[in-house]
């Protein structure tokens, strides 16, 4: 909740819906690769802009605007102002839109609070962004037994002749990270435009539904089917949603940029490093990827440890044999065994899952072992992704089990500091949904081509060790 100085005061809430009679009511079926993301909780991002107006040319000049471009834009992507039908066994969910389904839309103005602080790098209350991320409508169970869940809720909040704030929130079971960008750069392209939307009419630019082009290589439908189908047999509990303990721990968000001079340091040194250590005859390549990963991960694994150290008073159950994982999205449009454009809108991710022992990790050249497995794995899921893909679920029981894993969310390939609405580039993109403490959220860097920003949140202790660790890894480059 905002702090005593915070005045919060909601100017509009109303619902924004597709032109009338623009989309036909429409059944989307989902897929094998849709259906693992029903437990997921949803994904928050914020997008903070400067925008030095009063309240009243935001809500005379520009809400009329924004609220038109996100109708228009919603004709295209319709599946965001639709409703996921869940019925019990043995039937299958679904997309279901009907003409004049919308996406509710609140406006609030936030006085008393500093931009500059709530848009910066340096570590900061993990709770002072939460109340610009909007809440999805609750989910309703019709007479029947259905579930009928909400897809998406937006919040714009605007900070008097300072900025603007347009929180999303969207069930990922409807689309992921792809997909979703690719309909905030739609509706931002819209919005600049003041209504124009003939891009959108255009093959190369306009979103992809046919699900019978993904098809369903060796049943995987069925497979995911019965993970849906325990889910929904424990509906109350999902309906309640996941409880978070928030208030019992000190967290903290923090963003670490790396710049494009040391990414290429980083790089020429570990390419170098790989060849000199590789007993193996096949050459691994070094991308920004893989040495921003590769250096982020050891420095969270370090920072866990120092936080169990202290935490234990130095004794540490995990031998040297335990296993640690790095596991990472890859988006599969476009690769071998998936024939769907780029446009693709849905889920279209297979999961890349590194494993290496905490000895090796944890060593002098930890960076090194790395940086090795996630090029071996990045290479791999070029021809492998469908593979990875179709093992479902049962792939990541392991990983889960162990306790000691880092996710990492996001993608430079967003190009997430592109969208501008008419006020310019974003100030700042924060990812919320990485607030459990086990990912980091990676984009390309705002302040110059080739660099990348990597935000986390974490335990103040354990912040100060992350922050520590990166910055005595970069000296020794």
């Amino acid at each position: 909740m905002a702090g005593p100085s915070y005045l919060v005061n909601i100017l509009d809430s109303n619902h924004v819906s597709a032109p009338k009679g623009s989309v036909p009511s429409t059944t989307l079926a989902l897929t094998y690769l849709d259906l693992p993301w029903f437990p997921s909780a949803p994904m928050q991002s914020l997008f903070f802009y400067e925008f030095p107006h009063p309240i009243s040319h935001f809500m005379q000049t520009t809400l009329p605007t924004l609220t038109q471009s996100l109708s228009l834009t919603l004709q295209h992507f319709f599946p965001l102002a639709a409703k996921l039908i869940c019925p019990p066994p043995p039937l299958k969910p679904f997309i279901l839109y009907s003409d004049g389904d919308s996406v509710p839309l609140i406006v609030a103005e936030f006085t008393g609070a500093d931009v500059d602080h709530l848009t910066a790098n340096y570590p900061r209350d993990f709770k002072l962004l939460h109340p610009f991320v909007p809440e999805l409508p609750p989910s309703t169970m019709s007479s029947d037994g259905i579930l009928v869940m909400p897809i998406m809720a937006v919040k714009v909040t605007v900070f008097p002749n300072t900025g603007v704030c347009i929180g999303m929130a969207h069930n990922h079971v409807a689309a992921d990270g792809s997909a979703f960008m690719h309909f905030m750069r739609s509706w931002s392209s819209v919005c600049k435009s003041k209504g124009d939307s003939t891009f959108l009419d255009e093959e190369s630019r306009r979103p992809f539904y046919n699900r019978d082009a993904l098809g369903d290589p060796d049943g995987c439908n069925e497979e995911a089917l019965k993970c849906y189908w325990h889910w929904i047999s424990s509906w109350r509990e999902n309906l309640a949603g996941p409880t978070k303990e928030i208030s019992s721990v000190d967290k903290v968000r923090a963003t670490f940029v790396l710049t494009r001079a040391q990414i290429t340091k980083l790089k020429q040194w570990l390419t170098t490093q790989c060849k000199n250590s590789s007993n193996d005859s096949e050459e691994v390549k070094i991308s920004t990827f893989v040495v921003t990963c590769s250096i982020m991960w050891i420095c969270m694994i370090k920072s866990q440890e120092n936080n169990i150290q202290v935490s234990t008073n130095g004794d540490d159950d995990d031998d040297d044999d335990t296993f640690y994982y790095l596991i990472f999205a890859v988006d599969c449009r476009n690769r071998i065994g998936f024939s769907l454009p780029v446009t693709y809108f849905g889920n279209c991710l297979a999961p890349g899952i590194i494993r290496a022992k905490k000895s090796e990790l944890m060593g002098a050249k930890g960076i090194v072992t790395a940086g090795k497995a996630i090029a071996k794995k990045v290479k791999e899921m070029e021809s492998g992704a469908l593979k990875e893909a179709e093992k479902g679920p049962s792939n990541l029981e392991e990983m889960f089990r162990s306790g000691h894993h880092v996710a990492i969310s996001g993608s430079p390939k967003f190009r997430v500091y592109d969208m501008d609405f008419g006020w310019g580039r974003p100030l700042k993109i924060e990812f919320i949904h990485i607030d459990d403490g086990g990912s980091l959220s990676l984009i390309e860097s705002k302040n110059e081509s080739g660099g990348m920003e990597v935000s986390l949140v974490l335990s103040k202790n354990q912040m100060d060790a992350f922050t520590s660790n990166l910055a005595e890894s970069l000296k020794a480059f």
